[in-house]
């Protein structure tokens, strides 16, 4: 028997829920592709990830995902050969590094884990030992969308600073920008990145790169750049060329909406309302590991992500609990990938999400472990609704 009719939920780390009113502004014909509507939307959102970014450098926008962000970033600053160290902490920032090789960088990653944040003491060691500066450039990711593990930016800038080391500190803010302070200037942050269909509440197709002005100094010398990805050329004053050819204007037209619905609510309230749900997600696993046959895959509070959780599963398939929750409840969870691929499930609160949303995923994961037998710790939906409820008193 299935309850599962109704309209489904989708519990993914990307793609994540659409907005109606994004949908709704995507439901329109096109346009001529120089026309001032598409002109002045182009320039309107290049302006707006600015605020979002929180940076006065360059915005730039790409038809592409996540990875084709990360190709954009790499590319601009980059010459074959240079020297990048990743700092690994899950699958992303590792898979950017391989991008970066296969470019014809130098590749070195950091050994992180996948259960803990990368070490900024231990990023500042490895860089004070380059003492001929042969490192070009720092990759990290602020959230590992696998891992679920969130790293601490500011703390990995100030490893930089005491090492007095040149990089360039490239972030991947894919899982993260629109869902937790993301303050790029103020970091210091040269090249950071992003895409649509997560914390920015659009449809997969887009990827948003800025760079500050060390990064546009590097971008003069740099020998991987392809005419597509090149910023010098979508700076020119001619509008189609912002897009390297005709603008993806549908998926323009709904990450505007999107944009427009994240700053009436206004970033600082973004933040805390993803806040509050993945506290409200962590308090409900907190409550199910007790029957110790789920386990957070971070295990320290502080590192768990706002935007994803990702759940260990320990004796049991995670399969048996996506399966259901998706056949039976009409829930789609988020897969364990790379390391944890059929070892994990991941919960996603983030993007376009709210407590029912939230609740209604997690009564389907705790309704699942009731029918499957799963040993949990019971009350877990009950801890969530009180975490909320003391949250927004």
């Amino acid at each position: 028997m299935s309850v599962a009719n109704g309209r489904a939920f989708l519990a993914t780390p990307g793609p994540t829920n659409i907005p109606d009113r994004v949908l709704q502004a995507m439901m329109r014909p096109a346009e001529e592709l120089s026309s001032a509507s598409i002109v002045n939307l182009t320039e309107s959102v290049l302006d707006d990830l600015k605020q979002i970014f929180r940076t006065t450098g360059e915005t730039f926008i790409y038809t592409a995902n996540g990875h084709g962000g990360w190709e954009a970033a790499l590319t601009n600053v980059l010459s074959r050969g240079d020297k990048v160290l990743v700092l690994a902490s899950g699958r992303f920032a590792v898979g950017w590094g391989e991008m970066a090789r296969f470019m014809g960088a130098d590749v070195e990653v950091l050994a992180g884990t996948w259960r803990r944040a990368v070490d900024p003491a231990a990023v500042e060691e490895r860089l004070r030992q380059d003492t001929r500066h042969e490192i070009k450039a720092v990759l990290m990711v602020q959230i590992d969308t696998a891992s679920g593990v969130v790293n601490d930016v500011p703390a990995v800038r100030k490893a930089l600073d005491a090492a007095k080391h040149p990089a360039l500190f490239m972030v991947d803010g894919v899982a993260s920008v629109g869902c937790m302070p993301f303050e790029m200037d103020a970091w210091g942050i040269d090249v950071a990145m992003s895409a649509s269909q997560k914390g920015l509440m659009s449809s997969p197709g887009l990827a948003f790169v800025a760079a500050n002005e060390k990064a546009m100094q590097a971008h003069q010398t740099a020998t991987m750049k392809t005419l597509y990805w090149d910023w010098s050329s979508r700076m020119n004053t001619l509008a189609y060329m912002k897009h390297c050819g005709t603008a993806p204007e549908h998926l323009l037209f709904g990450q505007r909406a999107a944009l427009d619905m994240i700053l009436a609510e206004g970033l600082e309230a973004v933040w805390k309302r993803h806040e509050l749900l993945a506290g409200a997600t962590h308090a409900a696993v907190s409550k199910w590991i007790e029957g110790q046959a789920l386990a957070f895959n971070i295990p320290e509070p502080a590192q768990r992500a706002p935007s994803v959780t990702t759940i260990l599963t320990q004796g049991v398939e995670a399969a048996t609990i996506t399966n259901h929750a998706r056949d039976i409840c009409g829930v789609t969870l988020g897969l364990g990938i790379g390391d944890l691929t059929g070892k994990a499930f991941r919960i996603a609160h983030m993007g376009h999400v709210n407590a029912p949303m939230v609740l209604g995923a997690l009564g389907a994961v705790e309704m699942t472990l009731q029918a499957k037998d799963i040993p949990h710790g019971s009350g877990g939906v009950a801890a969530a609704v009180a975490f909320l409820a003391e949250g927004v008193r």
